[in-house]
């Protein structure tokens, strides 16, 4: 018998997204991250992680408004 070959695993598809931060922000996140000893990345994942990884199928109703409807007095 003819030993299997072993599939190559699918390699991890990574994207980037940009935003802007004025200086006073940087600086402050910048000083942030020096008095927690970590990265300006690592914290921003930590985050914004339950919504990156809690709804990627789908959302749940109460997390949607409506075109005319706010929730100023929630």
């Amino acid at each position: 018998m003819a030993t299997r070959r072993k599939r190559k695993p699918k390699p991890t598809v990574f994207k980037s997204i940009t935003f802007k931060l004025s200086m006073r922000q940087k600086k402050s996140l910048k000083t942030y991250c020096a008095a927690r000893k970590t990265t300006p990345t690592k914290l921003i994942k930590k985050m914004i992680w339950p919504y990156i990884n809690n709804y990627s199928q789908r959302v749940p109703e109460e997390y949607y408004t409506s075109e005319n409807q706010l929730d100023l007095f929630d």
